[in-house]
């Protein structure tokens, strides 16, 4: 049989990912760095790096047969078996290979990643063995993860965990075992497929951010050499074979190295002060920086790490760390005391007696007074918010029927980073599939996360089988078996994973957000939310209220585009039934639960409260209040109310009372500059 191997495209033929390179060379150099994140565009020689590397290596000595490709130059490292072998006087025969490149799927489960309990050996020996998963075949080589950020948390903790300790600990299945894990761990991602968790982020030692070449001259340069490559790929390897040579002794060089380079007290400080002005967190970034430092100061052939050494290792190790400086602390309003003591004119002091005077409902004025000229802002913002709401509501109670109310169209404000959003763990038995909420499935995908004698979906747990039948194997006759198992010993596996959400929006577009250019930010909430929900694979819908009727303007989706367009052409102006809102989103929510009994809808309603048109003959807010309390009782729904109400000298907290009748998380829009809505959203949906 022909036995066909790879070609791979030389590792210094590469043209211009010069940072990316120099990354994956110091973990070569130095597998004890972590490893590598690169994010950025497609095709831009990733992969081809990271194989094109490991064909650079220089070949490996490993113990023969052994599965954990053991050094049998390092006793200390071997394995069990190993270790057992040379105990009982064996010679460990040796042969030597190419560094293996480890491919790790999307679909990857933990049982073959970290490893398992060898059923097969189990049942005919009565023993327990393990066997090796990922983690062992890829000790002393490369493991490469493309879209990591697809990967489930749990295993790119794993993962990481063994890059750190050069081991893999395993305690699962009835099994306990160690064994050596040292490997280079690459991962890349496109950021617009969404982001890690800031804490796997955190854990990847380097990162580096790559794009394609903006020189043309470059451009046609790999365009040539690819062709080149293609059409004799034998020859172009003879080509460069001197240059990849001279790189594969540089890196021998460096490891032989890298135990002498010392780093001094003063290159230190400067570690932990470019660490402190990146604002990281914790102090792994300080001590990945140090042994970059020295790693790179072995590869240029020094035994002591200099300066640009250090900042050479910043550019690579804070890139992903490096956080905004925390803002500083809001300016408060003064109070209304102060106001009063120093009074800028008589006609602010009695308008704002006047104001304290009104009810806490909503003021409808037949002619708001003119602002005085120096008036206090907090008052100022209020008259213009009140003035603003009375104009449009004027404006439609002189307009005749057949014609439209004037609507204005805002502009989509600035979007942000959102936090993660979850929602609450229960027993549903959920299917589908997403990135944002973990739930028990009733497929064969997933993680092991228990046992159970309920037989629903052939998913058998050998571990726990094996367990419930070893007591009674005394008593039961074993034919050609070392255990007899019978039926009432049989126990299926508990799965987890994560699925998307359906996330219906309830937008109130009515007149009053227009004041203070409110729908802008409200715009750019409700775009950072839709590019969470486009990460997270969630279904959305919209719902928007105004004037004396809501609609479903956006029906459930998996369209971010569609919505983002819905949503920069979304008028504003009118009146607020905001009972109507709700009521519309109740029949979007309960429609969709009675197609898919097995979602947890989260309704997100973006308003001030200030509902000013009834459906029935009931008051306005008494009204909202009972569609409140109808949705409260639909357990499955979730709620989230978003105030949009600005703070200022006079407040009327009808969100925060609606948000009670609904008892959903409540908050102000200016926590969403704070990160804090999204957060409120996730705790919601969990």
């Amino acid at each position: 049989m022909s036995k066909f191997q790879r070609v791979v495209y030389p590792f210094s033929a590469i043209t211009g990912q010069e940072k990316m390179k120099k990354g994956l060379v110091l973990n070569a150099i130095n597998p004890r760095l972590g490893g590598i994140l690169v994010r950025g565009e497609k095709g831009t020689a990733k992969s081809t790096a990271v194989r094109a590397l490991a064909a650079l290596l220089p070949e490996i000595e490993v113990v023969m047969g052994c599965p954990f490709n053991c050094d049998p130059k390092n006793i200390t490292r071997l394995c069990d078996r190993c270790q057992a072998r040379l105990a009982a006087g064996e010679k460990l025969e040796t042969t030597s290979r190419q560094v293996q490149v480890i491919d790790l799927p999307v679909s990857a489960t933990e049982d073959r990643v970290v490893g398992s309990l060898d059923f097969e050996h189990a049942i005919k020996h009565g023993m327990r063995r393990f066997e090796p998963g990922i983690l062992a075949q890829a000790n002393r080589g490369i493991i490469y993860m493309d879209e990591v950020n697809l990967l489930d948390d749990h295993i790119v903790d794993v993962l990481l965990d063994a890059a750190a300790m050069g081991l893999n600990v395993v305690e699962r299945e009835s099994v306990s075992y160690v064994h050596p894990a040292e490997f280079i761990l690459v991962g890349t991602m496109n950021p617009e497929e969404g982001d890690l968790r800031p804490q796997l982020i955190d854990r990847f030692g380097l990162c580096v951010e790559v794009e394609g070449v903006r020189d043309p001259g470059e451009r046609v340069e790999i365009a040539k050499r690819r062709e080149a490559f293609d059409a004799d790929p034998m020859g172009f390897i003879t080509q460069w074979a001197a240059e990849e040579q001279a790189v594969r002794d540089r890196i021998t060089a460096a490891r032989q190295l890298l135990p002498k380079v010392t780093i001094t007290p003063g290159l230190l400080d400067l570690i932990a002060k470019l660490s402190m002005e990146a604002f990281v967190a914790g102090h792994r970034a300080d001590i990945i920086m140090e042994v970059a430092a020295r790693t790179i100061a072995a590869w240029h052939g020094r035994e002591e790490a200099m300066e640009q050494d250090v900042y050479e290792a910043a550019d690579l190790v804070l890139f992903h760390r490096v956080r905004q400086a925390p803002p500083p602390p809001p300016e408060q309003p003064e109070p209304p005391e102060e106001e009063q003591e120093e009074p800028e004119s008589p006609e602010q002091e009695n308008e704002e007696e006047n104001q304290e005077e009104e009810p806490q409902e909503q003021p409808e004025p037949e002619q708001a007074p003119p602002p005085p000229e120096q008036a206090d802002s907090d008052m100022e913002e209020q008259e213009e918010e009140d003035r603003d709401e009375q104009e449009q509501n004027e404006q439609e109670q002189n307009t005749p029927p057949p014609a439209a109310p004037q609507e204005i169209v805002f502009a989509v404000g600035q979007p942000f980073q959102v936090k993660r959003i979850t929602h609450e763990r229960d027993r549903i038995l959920r299917k589908g599939s997403g990135r944002r909420s973990h739930t028990k499935t009733a497929s064969k995908a997933g993680r092991y996360v228990r046992s159970t004698m309920q037989r629903k979906n052939d998913d058998l747990a050998f571990d726990a089988t094996l367990r419930a039948a070893a007591p009674y194997q005394v008593h039961r006759r074993r034919e050609q078996v070392a255990i007899a198992i019978e039926t009432g010993d049989i126990r299926e596996k508990v799965r987890e994973k994560r699925i998307g959400n359906f996330l219906l929006f309830v937008v109130d577009a009515s007149g009053s957000m227009g004041a203070q250019q409110r729908m802008v930010e409200t715009k750019g909430a409700i775009l950072s939310l839709l590019l969470d929900a486009y990460q997270k694979r969630d279904r959305i819908g919209m719902v928007a209220f105004k004037g004396n009727t809501a609609e479903v303007i956006l029906p459930p989706t998996n369209s971010v585009e569609m919505a983002h367009k819905l949503l920069e052409e979304l008028p504003t102006g009118g009146k607020t039934p905001l009972s109507a809102g709700l009521a519309k989103a109740y029949e979007v929510a309960k429609t969709q639960l009675l197609k898919d009994p097995n979602i947890s809808p989260l309704l997100i309603i973006i308003s001030d409260g200030k509902g000013n048109v009834s459906i029935g003959s009931d008051k306005p807010l008494k009204e909202a209040l009972r569609a409140a309390e109808i949705i409260r009782e639909e357990e499955r729904i979730k709620t989230l109310v978003i105030d949009v109400e600005k703070k200022g000298f006079l407040t009327f907290g009808l969100a925060r009372e609606l948000a009670h009748g609904l008892e959903a998380e409540y908050y102000k829009i200016d926590d969403l500059k704070a990160d804090t809505l999204v957060q409120a959203v996730r705790q919601s949906s969990e």
